[in-house]
């Protein structure tokens, strides 16, 4: 008998109040991780929520909030729980629409989380912990300096040593909650340390001001966190508050998070669209900047999918609702935007690894300065105590730790903005080093809406071979058979019923009508099956020169007729092309269609081609190229799905389907080639600016660890070299926001760069 134990684990998630930056998130992280049943602990400093999964059996939740508030932080519970089998394979955020058990919790989520958020960000600063901290600090410094002008310095001295008692005895406990988990060498314990050494030789003045310092850095630090996080409060708050629902009594006004699949609300002129769906009436100028960042109203009619969040600029529209609140494009957005925030770059794991040890080493480097000099060189004991304890203060990796989330957080927002999704750090810095760039060609560089151009009859009329070859294609969606689907509409042919349906990937299709297996196809599918001849080859032929995209309807082994296509190339393909050529990347289209059509297609956007590709084709060369450096895949379809995880980075067309966003590292909601240079631009800023940070963190602390060796520098300018080089390394990440994609990224070529100018220029006077 198998007697196998099942271990429940409960999926949690927090919202934490007080973190402001990546320090925050990771002593919180590794305090979390040492404790038994505890895993899967994932922080975010933008959204300000904890998720983690708990075996209760081992560890209360009680005992992991305990430990979050030792650490000096608060937290509430965000969502509701769920308990579930170990063996099952976990959602990555509770606060996600997948992980709710019931509809409308997940969006409750939401709201509870950014609603928090938005409370926070709105705080006057001074009304805040931190902005109390400095408050407090503060008044006892200018206490203990009154004191020093009107009445002595000797009094003074006690009047400084209870401003820094009071103003570091929560720092103090900070410390030891952190000792306690595990992480003694801290920000918190080296203040804590440096303010009592300070005291203990007679610096009482400067160990007050230290505090008072202390103070100020973390509120300024504060203040830049609210900014980075407003991004996602006011992305949240574009999503109306309610709905015109249509329901048998008339138009109803209802919360547009109550919304269910199926309804249809009533959007008039100048409102916001409260859901994802699909115009059923009407035609307007939608207004998708809230969510493509293009500001030009795009014109949608019936059929036609809106979002979120959109504007309707002109007439009424009737909208059925096709995703519910939790997972409508903005909710998708922001869930994407904090999971990448919360997902750690490889450099930034690498500056983890690298504070372990520079850390400890800091703190023996001061211990040697404060013992050497008096025991071998008969030094005096304060002065060298005093440079160690400043030395310490200095050693602190604040900066460091948080020069690469920051700015990524920056450039994942600034993206945002801008219809550019990328699922974090790692996805940067990956799209940063782009040498390659293979586009599937339907739907990416072409439009995705080809349009029947011939009908070549062989054994049957131009209508029967239309009529068969609908009734193959009516379950699909792949863009010819919309297409063919569309002209036999059109020509008003009825569709005859067809059973047995069954698609092969990159051939076509075929099913049973009237009694008779048809097949629709590429003329490499008709060739497999035995269904072509010299009239059908010599035709194809003649229509492929022509750039078409040919499909043969065939049954029994004999072709009854071609239907040729043509997929015109979207007007910006060519001016992105250029664009990627000027900035050091090769452009390479991938597609199955024939070699004559790809040939024509890539021959007018200037670009080398591979045609005839399978889906495992694609992998199969995308594998090829990655082996001479970083690629990009950029496609649509579930066809490309597999190349785009085989990529270096896989980005899917906004408009692409859910499997290819699903696949895809990243996104392009604005539908536009051109934004695929404008992304490994802001990866290559993004880059830019870390490497930036990195050097401005150790280059300020090795120059005042010189300087305070060399006895130049005390305790208060430690601390502000501390505190200053985090504040701008924050401010230095923040500059992303402002990113413009029209300026040159540091690593193009020099050659290039006038070229460049003139056909952004001649570019943006064609438009």
């Amino acid at each position: 008998m198998n007697d196998t134990k099942t271990i429940s684990t409960t999926e949690l998630c927090w919202i934490v109040s007080g973190m402001d930056c990546a320090g925050c998130a990771a002593k919180i992280r590794n305090a979390l991780e040492r404790m038994p049943g505890v895993g899967e602990v994932r922080v975010s400093i933008i959204s300000e929520t904890l998720n983690l999964q708990l075996e209760e059996s081992r560890t209360s939740r009680d005992k992991v909030e305990a430990s979050v508030r030792k650490l000096g932080y608060d937290l509430t519970p965000a969502a509701a729980d769920r308990a579930q089998p170990d063996a099952a394979s976990q959602e990555h955020a509770c606060c996600s629409a997948d992980a709710q058990p019931t509809s409308g919790s997940a969006s409750a989520s939401a709201a509870h989380k950014h609603g928090h958020a938005s409370a926070e960000g709105k705080q006057r600063w001074y009304r805040t912990a931190k902005g109390r901290f400095v408050l407090g600090t503060g008044l006892l410094l200018a206490l203990a300096w009154t004191t020093k002008l009107a009445v002595s310095d000797a009094i003074a001295f006690w009047a400084f040593a209870l401003a820094t008692v009071i103003g570091v005895a929560p720092i103090a406990r900070r410390a030891v909650a952190a000792l306690r988990a595990g992480m003694p060498f801290t920000i918190e314990m080296l203040m804590t340390v440096a303010a009592t050494g300070a005291l203990l030789i007679g610096a009482a003045e400067e160990a007050s001001l230290v505090v008072f310092l202390f103070a100020v850095g973390e509120a300024l630090e504060g203040l830049a966190a609210n900014r980075a996080r407003a991004g996602i409060r006011a992305l949240t708050a574009l999503v109306p508050k309610t709905a015109r629902l249509e329901s048998d009594g008339g138009i109803v006004k209802v919360n547009a998070d109550s919304l269910k699949v199926g309804q249809v609300v009533l959007v008039r002129p100048g409102d916001r669209i409260p859901a994802d769906g699909e115009i059923i009436e009407g035609t307007s100028g939608i207004d998708e900047s809230p969510v493509t960042g293009e500001s030009v109203p795009v014109t949608k009619e019936t059929g036609d999918a809106v979002f979120a969040a959109s504007i309707n600029t002109e007439g009424a529209l009737r909208i059925r609702v096709t995703r519910a609140a939790a997972d409508n494009t903005i909710a998708r957005i922001i869930r994407l935007v904090e999971e990448a925030e919360a997902s750690r770059a490889p450099t930034e794991r690498f500056i983890d690894r690298f504070s372990r040890y520079y850390m400890p080493a800091i703190v023996g480097v001061a211990v040697l300065v404060a013992l050497v000099p008096p025991l071998l060189y008969g030094q005096p004991w304060d002065t060298w105590t005093y440079r160690a304890l400043a030395l310490l203060l200095i050693g602190c990796p604040c900066a460091l730790v948080i020069s690469v989330p920051a700015s990524i957080a920056s450039a994942l927002y600034a993206g945002t903005r801008r219809g550019l999704l990328m699922k974090g750090g790692a996805v940067i810095e990956a799209a940063a080093k782009t040498r390659w760039v293979a586009f599937d060609k339907t739907g990416t560089l072409t439009q995705g809406r080809p349009a029947v151009t011939d009908v070549v009859a062989l054994a049957a009329g131009d209508a029967e071979v239309l009529r068969l070859a609908a009734g193959v294609e009516v379950g699909s969606s792949h863009p010819l058979a919309e297409a063919l689907l569309a002209h036999v509409e059109t020509e008003g042919i009825p569709v005859p019923a067809a059973t047995g349906a069954r698609a092969l990937a990159g051939l076509g299709m075929e099913a049973e009508i009237e009694g008779e297996r048809v097949g629709v196809g590429s003329p490499r599918f008709a060739t497999q099956q035995g269904a072509m001849n010299t009239a059908a080859e010599s035709a194809i032929a003649a229509l492929e020169n022509a750039g078409k995209t040919v499909v043969v309807v065939f049954r029994q082994g004999a072709p009854l007729g071609l239907i040729a296509l043509r997929d015109e190339p979207r007007p910006d393909a060519a001016a992105a092309i250029t664009e990627l050529k000027s900035i050091g990347v090769q452009p390479l289209m991938l597609t199955g269609d024939n070699p004559r059509t790809a040939a024509a297609i890539a021959d007018q956007l200037g670009l080398e081609y591979r045609a005839s590709l399978m889906p495992d084709d694609k992998v199969a060369a995308v594998r090829e190229l990655a082996a001479q450096g970083p690629i990009m895949m950029v496609g649509d379809g579930i066809n490309d799905a597999p190349a785009l995880a085989a990529a270096h980075v896989g980005i899917a067309m906004g408009s692409g389907t859910d499997v290819a966003l699903e696949t895809a590292d990243g996104a392009l909601l604005r539908n536009d080639v051109g934004d695929v240079a404008i992304k490994i631009r802001l990866a290559r800023t993004t880059m830019t600016n870390i490497r930036q940070n990195v050097t401005l963190a150790l280059g300020l602390k090795a120059v005042f660890l010189i300087t305070t060796v060399l006895g130049f520098t005390g305790l208060w300018i430690a601390v502000l070299a501390d505190t200053g080089a985090t504040v701008l390394v924050t401010l230095n990440a923040l500059r992303l926001l402002r990113f413009n994609p029209t300026e040159l990224p540091p690593s193009m070529p020099r050659k290039s760069r006038t070229k460049d100018a003139a056909q952004r220029l001649a570019s943006h006077e064609m438009r």
